[in-house]
């Protein structure tokens, strides 16, 4: 049973810092690509960003390029996104996905697995 847990939210001021940790159970972690996905109030969920199942490349939303930075852990099967100069627009719950097996995707359909959320508020 593939299991995901996101932890790391909360409540920041704009220009301020986050670090989000996803941990996975229940498959091979470094056999797929990871991603993460937001969905702001009265948004659709949105790409963020997702990194290669080597961790050797990664593929960023324009809204985060060069203030969001995605790595992983494969020997401890985490998934982390180092959040910086965060915005106002920044604030949604944000969910780790496990995408497809060897392949990359920022389709959120390609990703069948996911984690309950972690709020991320952004105060101006």
């Amino acid at each position: 049973q593939v299991v995901l847990v996101e932890s790391g939210g909360g409540l920041v001021q704009a220009g301020g810092s986050l670090r989000l940790s996803c941990t996975a159970s229940g498959y091979v972690f470094g056999s797929y690509t990871m991603g993460w996905f937001r969905r702001a109030p009265g948004k659709e969920r949105e790409f963020v960003t997702s990194i290669k199942w080597t961790g050797t490349w990664a593929d960023y939303a324009d809204a985060v390029k060069g203030r969001f930075t995605i790595s992983r852990d494969n020997s401890n099967n985490l998934l982390y996104l180092q959040m910086k100069n965060l915005k106002p627009e920044d604030t949604a719950v944000y969910y780790c996905a496990r995408g497809p097996f060897h392949a990359n995707s920022r389709s959120a359909h390609e990703f069948d697995s996911w984690g309950q959320g972690t709020q991320v508020t952004v105060s101006s």
